[in-house]
């Protein structure tokens, strides 16, 4: 279902890309006549027939030595280059926006024109798959508009940028960011003509997002039913394939199965249409993943024979085009061959399929990780950036306001003695801070990226476990672990994109992750979790994932799973906002040297978390007093939500 979403994406913000130019902008610079010269340029809508003269004119005023010199009229005739460029598919766009954006960015006011170029700028890097970079600046645009309705925006371009801003929060699971920017657009699209991309879009994302809030199926209605009315209103100005994308997430969320595949197959009739008459890379897995949903819902119908034709459909398609297919797509192919395998009880083929998912994901893992890691230099070099330009307008307004108040050159000299001395004095210390964060920084980066690496012996481990199973015939244990593990490595993937977590979530974990090492290991050790009393555990909040480490350990060199008789008490108390979380084994009945000796890599990159974490932060180890077991002792600085 992704790809459709990505369409909308990348169409609406082509659309929002040329809408957002289409505002009136205020005169102004050296000349009257290059003003209304450039205002009578923006005001008119580029087509194919007029791309020439629009282009011709664009760049007369670019080389105009009056325009050059005003920041504002040089600003605007490179957005309309980068404009008319885009238009025709040209990467000139970038470097004119970038151009558009040097100039603007540092000047006082000039809001309408920033929020113009950030959007623009968000546009051109999310072409180019800079998802954060493209965040970073659609959530610029969007401040602009959330915080100043005066900035000479129509409420056609307003809503686009606000939309843009929207999808890229959702793609980056900023749910809260995606739905309040959504609902910020919803009135102004009221106000657009009929038949507009934007009164179709804000009614889909919203929908979406609400779906990815795991908010009820009764919310999403009352925006279906507006979204129905309106292809009703203009049948042939929308594609009916993101009506029916809207009612499959309804649907599914209803858990109406039949109805499911009804508009799954509306759908994928639609986007064959689509397929046909533009055959490029994003149609291509379009209908692949609907030839997948669909095999799919028929493998939850138990049909495997619908079921066969239609993932047939997908590997010939896939067959058809080879290297098209995204990575992330042929995961859900994978996992639909597997459900089919396992209907028609072929074991050892849904093992198969299962771990070819594993490699898949983790290829889309490593990937991600190095992406992301060039896409956050890159957001810390504009970052920085944005502090300089923020340091210097300041500057630049105090020293007006004492050349405004002091005319005597004596006293502007003295004041400028003292002016120099503090300003160097505040370099050298925001030098030495910034080196200082810089340093944390590259820590915390790079303890998040390990963060959401899991074990491969462990995956490795839990695919052997379920091919155990399958070989005993325990189906039901097999699908139980699976679900399991699922749920495990989706949580410890939410958690790893976190800061701070509340507890009641980080005690769901550990509860799932001591299930699923129980389950494997045949029951062979017990276990208790004890929480604080009287607490709200979700307003207590913690970095995730630092007690799972000492838990599994533990299990790994604490207790005896030979004997079955192994036990680990977790206990969890809050005093004075520090959590104390004490990890009691029963341990073995020889102590292995091992456990001595042994330090892993997830020990080391915990203890440097917890020391990370300040002065009232520890871990300590020592003999159960009351047996032949280990008490591990950790004490984590906690916070309200």
């Amino acid at each position: 279902m992704k790809p459709l979403f990505r369409t909308i994406l990348f169409l609406a913000a082509l659309v929002a890309f040329f809408a957002c130019n289409q505002e009136r902008s205020a005169s102004g610079g050296t000349s009257d006549t290059l003003s209304r010269r450039i205002e009578a340029l923006e005001n008119v809508k580029a087509r194919p027939s007029n791309y020439d003269s629009l282009l011709r004119e664009g760049i007369r005023l670019d080389k105009n030595p009056y325009v050059k010199k005003d920041t504002v009229l040089a600003t605007k005739v490179k957005y309309h280059l980068a404009r008319i460029y885009g238009m025709q598919g040209l990467d000139s766009a970038g470097f004119f926006v970038g151009q558009a954006l040097e100039l603007i960015e540092p000047t006082a006011g000039n809001l309408k024109m920033k929020a113009l170029v950030y959007n623009g700028m968000g546009n051109i890097r999310s072409m180019e798959a800079k998802e954060k970079e493209a965040a970073y600046y659609y959530n610029k645009a969007a401040a602009i508009v959330l915080s100043d309705s005066t900035v000479g925006l129509s409420a056609e371009a307003r809503s686009a940028i606000l939309l843009s801003a929207a999808q890229s929060n959702l793609d980056a699971f900023q749910y809260d960011l995606a739905e309040k920017m959504n609902r910020a657009a919803l009135p102004l699209s009221d106000s657009v003509v009929e038949g507009h991309v934007v009164k179709q879009r804000v009614l889909v994302q919203l929908i979406q997002t609400l779906n990815k809030r795991h908010k009820s199926p009764g919310s999403l209605l009352p925006y279906l039913r507006r979204l129905e009315a309106l292809h009703v209103r203009n049948p042939g100005d929308y594609n009916a394939s993101y009506l029916y994308e809207s009612k499959i997430l309804y649907f599914e969320s209803a858990g109406r199965k039949d109805s499911l595949l009804h508009y799954q197959l509306l759908k994928m009739q639609a986007d064959v249409e689509l397929y046909h008459s533009k055959k490029t890379s994003i149609f291509v897995n379009n209908l692949f993943v609907d030839y997948c949903n669909v095999a799919w819902d028929y493998t939850e119908l138990r049909r495997p024979a619908s079921a066969i034709k239609y993932i047939g459909e997908a590997d010939r398609l896939r067959k058809k085009h080879p290297g098209v297919i995204f990575a992330d797509n042929d995961v859900i192919y994978q996992k639909t061959l597997a459900a089919l395998y396992q209907l028609q009880g072929k074991h050892n083929a849904a093992i198969s399929a299962l771990k070819q998912v594993a490699h898949l994901q983790e290829d889309i893992y490593q990937t991600q990780n190095a992406q992301t890691i060039a896409e956050m230099n890159a957001l810390y070099q504009l970052q920085a950036k944005d502090r300089s330009i923020h340091a210097l307008n300041e500057n630049i307004q105090i020293n007006k306001l004492q050349l405004q108040q002091n005319r005597l050159w004596l006293v502007v000299s003295v004041l400028g003695v003292v002016s120099l001395g503090m300003t160097l004095l505040f370099l050298f210390y925001s030098f030495r801070q910034r080196r200082l964060r810089e340093e944390k920084e590259k820590l915390l980066l790079q303890q998040k990226l390990l963060r959401t690496q899991m074990e491969p012996h462990f995956i490795f481990n839990t695919l052997s476990a379920v091919q155990s199973f399958v070989r005993l015939d325990k189906k039901e244990d097999a699908i139980k672990y699976l679900s399991r593990f699922s749920r495990l490595l989706r949580s410890s993937l939410e958690l790893s994109r976190e800061d701070l977590v509340p507890l009641s979530e980080e005690i769901d974990t550990l509860e799932n992750y001591l299930s699923l090492q129980q389950m494997r290991s045949e029951d062979a050790f017990t276990y208790r979790i004890m929480p604080p009393q009287e607490q709200d555990l979700s307003a207590i909040m913690l970095p995730p994932m630092l007690i799972q480490p000492y838990v599994e350990n533990a299990i790994l060199h604490g207790i005896d799973l030979h004997t079955g008789e192994g036990n680990i008490d977790i206990r969890l108390q809050i005093e004075e906002e520090i959590l104390i979380v004490s990890i009691t084994d029963s341990g073995k009945i020889q102590m292995e040297d091992s456990r001595r000796s042994h330090r892993s890599l997830s020990g080391i990159i915990s203890r440097e978390r917890i020391q990370l974490l300040g002065r009232k932060a520890s871990v300590q180890a020592a003999k159960d007093a009351g047996g032949s077991g280990t008490v591990v002792t950790l004490k984590i600085p906690v916070a309200d939500a």
